[in-house]
């Protein structure tokens, strides 16, 4: 109770001293200061009367914004429908487009090797040809016995010159060769122009391939573009040759295939089997670091190997032999005393699998041919077949058939114009490529001599018709109708058809020059022959018509 009373007095006392009367001169400025207060206060509540204001406007700012972006998202939208709309009938329309494109190319594919139906397919080509004025008969037999058969009468006795010291250049070769540690070497054929009989232009050279295997216990292992794994299309006609040992199994172990952990071993093939030091490697003139044959080292390999094979068994000659291009591994040629010269290549190849198609380390190319990525891609070559199939075709033709004769003429033509006006895509082996195709499209009693001028207007139609298209296609490679006889591999008849001139597609500049020389060659064609035939009676002469093929 005492402490009660305590409390209210202090509180009574308290209250009596903070009273604003006691103090009069003191608190005499409290009205002044409230008043300074209040003003400050009102200022206060203006600025944030005004601060909301324009928060407000901006909200309604950032909403009208937003409503805006929304409408822009939902026009979007319907836009990228009726894209999707759109792109899908595009991808429709360009879908049946190509498939009535490809079933047009089947059908002129199939249409061109159907003799029923060529009369038609000839009638409506020639478009080069109109006021062109071809040779009758009588001009082209005497520009054939006077310009063609005088100047390849030496090649059956250079052929023979040239395969004998061949043989015993590599029987030289195989003695200076390690037989534990080098490639083996085998004998050397012949193939091209010159075995086939129908090479017109000088310099006659020949051309001999020579196979080569690994020592053993090694072996080559080949893949071909068409052999299931993807190629992109300017690899198309090429193959890589893997060395391995003859008792690995590269295709039932997926170790090589690979790349295996540092802790993990294949069961099936020991370490020594799949790691081989590289210097083993580059031995066996693989590529570096790789187990793939590289055509750089098989050419130097090749070029140490001849000049060794030469040093040995010059002295039996009296003519001096050296290399006439460093950049390919066999073109050598024949020096005699007299200043007289005979070229001829002898090129290494890989036998693909059981069969006459090749590998070869250096072909000539010509300027459509674009270099490859590397070393280890090997062209296949199926001269072999091309010779084995004009020998078989050529036994069911009538006596002296005109099927030779066509393609020198053909050839000396577009040489002799090439060498006025520069050189252009086409090469020989298009214009072979060409007869070969006539002469299974055609049936043998129409190569007879007497139709050599019909003969010749038809490799010149076809083959415009070819470049106008820009599509030759090889005759092997996809060709199904390939004789039982030649025992050609069917991996290669199935494969797709390898067009020779898909380069075209790619080179306007080339294809242009080309197709400029070709109508040059055809203005110029009387004046061509006409320069190179003997003189012909008048008789003979005013036969010469002028028709359009």
């Amino acid at each position: 109770m005492p402490m009660g009373i305590f409390r209210v007095c202090l509180v009574v006392i308290t209250a009596i001293v903070n009273h604003p009367l006691l103090f009069p001169k003191e608190n005499g400025t409290v009205p002044e200061n409230m008043e300074e207060i209040i003003q400050k206060m009102k200022e206060r509540e203006e600025s944030l009367r005004l601060e909301r204001l324009r928060l407000e406007q901006e909200i309604a700012a950032q909403e009208a914004a937003q409503k805006a972006l929304e409408k822009a998202a939902e026009v979007v939208e319907e836009s990228k429908e009726e894209k999707v709309r759109w792109d899908m009938w595009t991808a429709l329309s360009m879908v049946i487009f190509l498939l009535i494109e490809l079933w047009r190319q089947d059908f002129q594919e199939g249409n061109w090797q159907d003799t029923g139906g060529e009369e038609d397919d000839m009638a409506v080509l020639g478009k080069a040809f109109k006021g062109v004025a071809f040779p009758d008969k009588a001009v082209l037999a005497s520009f054939y016995e006077k310009r063609i058969l005088g100047t390849t009468g030496d090649m059956a006795r250079m052929r023979e010159m040239v395969e004998g010291f061949a043989d015993d250049l590599l029987e030289a070769l195989r003695s200076v060769c390690n037989r534990d540690a080098d490639m083996e070497v085998e004998d050397c054929m012949g193939v091209g122009s010159m075995y086939e009989n129908w090479r017109v232009r000088k310099p006659f050279v020949c051309d001999l391939i020579v196979p080569f295997a690994p020592p053993e216990p090694y072996c080559f292992r080949s893949q071909t573009w068409c052999s299931g794994d993807s190629f992109p299309p300017d690899e198309q006609g090429y193959g890589t040759i893997k060395v391995c040992r003859a008792d690995e199994d590269v295709t039932g172990c997926i170790c090589d295939k690979t790349k295996l952990g540092e802790d993990m071993l294949c069961l099936l093939h020991s370490q020594t089997n799949t790691t081989r030091p590289s210097s083993e490697m580059e031995d066996l003139l693989c590529f570096k670091n790789t187990q793939y044959l590289d055509a750089n080292q098989v050419m130097k390999w090749f070029q140490i190997a001849v000049t060794k094979a030469w040093n040995r068994i010059s002295h039996k000659y009296e003519f001096d032999l050296s290399f006439s291009l460093l950049d390919s591994p066999g073109a050598l040629k024949i020096k005699f005393r007299s200043g007289k010269s005979i070229a001829f290549n002898l090129t290494p190849v890989v036998q693909y699998e059981n069969s006459d198609v090749y590998f070869i380390s250096h072909f000539p190319r010509s300027t459509l041919a674009a270099d490859l990525p590397s070393s280890n891609h090997w062209f296949l070559t199926f001269a072999v077949y091309e010779r084995r199939f004009i020998q078989l075709v050529s036994k069911t033709l009538p006596a002296n058939a005109c099927h030779v004769s066509c393609l020198q003429i053909l050839s000396f033509l577009h040489g002799k114009q090439c060498s006025l006006t520069g050189p252009s895509g086409l090469t020989n082996y298009h214009l072979k490529t060409v007869m070969l195709h006539l002469l299974q499209a055609r049936p043998s009693q129409d190569w007879a001599p007497e139709k050599l001028e019909a003969r010749l207007q038809d490799m010149l139609k076809f083959l415009e018709k070819c470049l106008h298209e820009k599509k030759l296609y090889h005759f092997f490679i996809g060709n199904g109708n390939i004789p039982a006889e030649l025992c050609f591999p069917i991996i290669f008849q199935r494969a797709e058809p390898l067009n020779l001139f898909r380069p075209f597609v790619l080179h306007r500049d080339v294809y242009r020059k080309t197709v400029d020389t070709f109508h040059e060659m055809l203005r110029n064609m009387s004046a061509l022959i006409n320069e190179y035939t003997v003189h012909i009676p008048l008789a003979h002469t005013n036969g010469i018509h002028k028709e359009a093929l």
